[in-house]
């Protein structure tokens, strides 16, 4: 206990030493525009001496706080660091910390802070008030007062460690902050995380309805950055950009300039779990020695007699890719008579494949499957050039592709409705999530057979299961392959997920199709009557019409869903509204307006 007493007692005399020598020194750490690499302005930060247990802030407030002395060590570093980023001449807004608890004191409301910038010569419109909390903040009334009367003096509000804090998002609501710092755990991996980038996707969609700028705080690799990039967050900071530093740089660095311009000029990347997604010809790129249309054809074939194992060599002029040279070929031509004299100086042009099937990196092994197949299958024997808008990244074999496709194969044949081979609900779900993350709008269409259960008791599961086949069938025959996925939810229920633009006339085919078929399934007397007798649940005779098909559509904007969940219940809402109306039918949500069936 005695010792305890003298530990405070020694803390609280550092602390009041600090407050009467003014020892504390500021560091800044400078926040940029994503877009752009400008810097934006610095978060000034503040340590305590060097040679004590307080020179981190942590220890600092902590310390001020158990002592009761939070206040006066709070206005003590705003000074510090107004007065330090002023002697340094740092460009753009200078990010203060403060703490509600702070802004709240009555001195606060008397412009206390605005007196000492306009005594130092910061102009108020370049302080932005950042809110640290250390506490619970409760009264949100006294807090909105107090952060108007801020900004009726020119300073701006942020908000700090978003998703952290005890009320950050009760703050944000109430108080409509110009900037919003997300907390670094939400930052830190988010390139591996697909939950984290969701989260941040979030907060950008409602800070652009809001009116708030979004920083990313604790940005620490490059992958992050560029994680960052491509979700289009407006600021970041973070060790990657540049340390805290006492007297910081007034420009990013070089590398991180180049990333940025390099990001800025390019497609963004798929920002979905690997495990999660369908794997693109980016995965399978092998990188084998290229040369120029120039190259003598000597030259190529000692490339091929150096390495039993190369089998292709990429034509590449600058980044273009022109061409492919096949091992096999070269050889055999040059083991025929004269053939080497006579072409053994010549460019290797005479030997390319002027026509190699050329992908972008982020095309779909089953595109590029598709492709093949309506190109010429010598492809798979020369491999498939990739490239990244357009500029030479590298090379794909035949092999490598027929291996991987046969894996996802398998993979859905795990999920896959025994009944008809489509997927089931965990490759349904999974597509959807897919899309919402790549942000790519699509159509969903839920397919239901109406009277389904009654026809199974008169007619028998057997029959009933060729419905569904038969139903399965139509509904892909009318889809694109390379374009639209379809999934059998279970029973009678289908899911269709367009991409083909002309999803509405495809689904009218459909259930003009259906309408035709289905009739073969019945009786003559039943198909002559248009329906037939049934026991209902209580175990009365009912007469239901022929089965008929209900489709409901919904349209999924960007933005507008940020899972599967959300998709299912709304493309339910849209299936039950389509089986209100008589025989075959189609719903479309149109957001208030309905279309009639055909």
């Amino acid at each position: 206990m005695i010792d305890q007493v003298h530990t405070q007692n020694t803390v609280l005399f550092q602390l009041h030493r600090i407050i009467r020598e003014r020892q504390l020194s500021a560091r800044f750490q400078p926040i940029i525009h994503m877009e752009s690499g400008h810097i934006l302005g610095y978060e000034g930060l503040i340590r305590g001496p060097s040679d004590s247990a307080l020179h981190s802030p942590i220890n600092l407030f902590q310390a001020a706080a158990e002592h009761k002395l939070s206040v006066t060590v709070e206005h003590l570093c705003r000074r510090i660091v107004l007065e330090q980023f002023q002697a340094l001449n740092l460009p753009g807004k200078l990010f203060l910390n403060v703490s509600p608890e702070c802004l709240l004191q009555r001195d606060a409301k008397h412009g206390e802070t605005l007196d000492y910038i306009h005594e130092i010569g910061i102009n108020p419109e370049r302080v932005i008030i950042e809110l640290t909390e250390y506490q619970p903040t409760h009264d949100y009334a006294l807090l909105y007062e107090a952060v108007l009367h801020y900004r009726n003096m020119g300073f701006e509000i942020a908000i700090d460690d978003l998703g952290e804090g005890f009320s950050s998002l009760r703050l944000w609501s109430e108080l409509q902050p110009e900037f919003v710092k997300i907390d670094m755990h939400f930052i830190q991996g988010i390139d591996k995380d697909s939950v984290k980038r969701q989260f941040v996707r979030s907060i950008q969609s409602i800070a652009e309805k809001s009116g708030s700028k979004v920083v990313a705080e604790g940005i620490e690799t490059q992958a992050e950055l560029l994680t960052l990039l491509d979700l289009g967050v407006a600021c970041g900071q973070g060790y990657h950009i540049a340390k805290p530093h006492a007297s910081p740089a007034k420009s990013i660095s070089a590398e991180v300039a180049k990333t940025i311009s390099v990001k800025k000029n390019r497609t963004p990347s798929i920002l979905i779990d690997t495990s999660e997604i369908a794997v693109t010809i980016k995965n399978l790129i092998k990188t084998p020695p290229t040369i120029s249309s120039t190259t003598l054809n000597n030259a190529v074939e000692n490339l091929f007699l150096a390495d039993p194992k190369l089998k292709i060599i990429p034509v590449v002029d600058g980044h273009l890719p022109i061409g492919i040279i096949n091992r096999h070929n070269m050889i055999d031509r040059f083991s025929r008579p004269f053939q080497r004299e006579l072409y053994g100086k010549k460019p290797c042009k005479v030997f390319m494949d002027c026509n190699p099937l050329i992908v972008e990196q982020n095309t779909s092994l089953q595109q590029v499957s598709h492709m093949i197949v309506e190109a010429d299958p010598e492809h798979l024997i020369n491999g498939i050039i990739v490239v990244d808008n357009g500029c030479y990244v590298g090379l794909a074999t035949g092999p490598d592709l027929m291996r991987e496709i046969t894996k996802m194969q398998i993979e859905a044949a795990r999920y896959a409705n025994p009944l008809t081979q489509l997927p089931g609900n965990v490759a349904i779900n999974r597509h959807i999530d897919q899309l919402i993350q790549q942000e790519i709008p699509f159509t969903a269409c839920y397919c239901d057979l109406d009277h389904f259960k009654p026809f199974n008791d008169v007619y028998g599961y057997q029959r009933g299961d060729e419905v569904i086949q038969m139903s399965s069938k139509i509904i892909v025959q009318h889809c694109s392959s390379d374009k639209d996925f379809i999934g059998h939810i279970g029973g009678d229920d289908f899911i269709i997920v367009f991409q083909s633009k002309d999803w509405e006339l495809r689904c009218r085919n459909i259930l003009r199709a259906f309408e035709t078929a289905i009739s073969d399934f019945y009786s003559n007397e039943d198909r002559d009557r248009g329906g037939y007798i049934s026991e209902d649940r209580q175990g009365k005779k009912v007469f239901y019409p022929l089965i008929s098909l209900s489709l409901g559509v919904i349209n999924a904007n960007i933005g507008q869903y940020v899972s599967h969940h959300q998709i299912a219940i709304a493309a339910a809402e849209a299936k039950k509204q389509a089986k209100r109306l008589p025989g075959n039918s189609l719903f479309i949500d149109r957001r208030q307006e309905t279309t009639v069936h055909p």
